[in-house]
């Protein structure tokens, strides 16, 4: 995972496949209940919880809708590991100094 820091938000772009662009957001203030991630393609933007995998808020077509489903699916594991990874060193990655970070 890579992680890039812009001031307190830590956001790892977890994949690309489709033109649809996959990443997770860790805001050290705030402690969100429901591990998720977000999901990217064009203009449009949706929130997709982990487990189970389902659409949250946001909207993204159908077609997409179904490859990000498919592929979070085949994911499922590795994504909360990543979720809870993100937790643990958000708090870390406050500095509006830091750069890009390796995790």
């Amino acid at each position: 995972m890579v992680v890039y820091c812009t001031g307190a938000r830590v956001m790892p772009e977890l994949s690309r496949f489709f033109g649809i662009i996959i990443r997770m957001f860790a805001e050290p203030s705030e402690r969100h209940h429901t591990a998720h991630f977000h999901a990217y393609y064009q203009e449009h933007v949706a929130v997709f919880s982990i487990s189970p995998v389902a659409l949250i808020s946001g909207w993204i077509p159908q077609r997409q809708q179904r490859l990000v489903e498919a592929w979070a699916e085949l994911r499922q594991d590795e994504l909360l590991s990543d979720w809870n990874l993100l937790q643990e060193v958000a708090d870390l990655y406050q500095s509006p100094l830091c750069s890009k970070v390796i995790v």
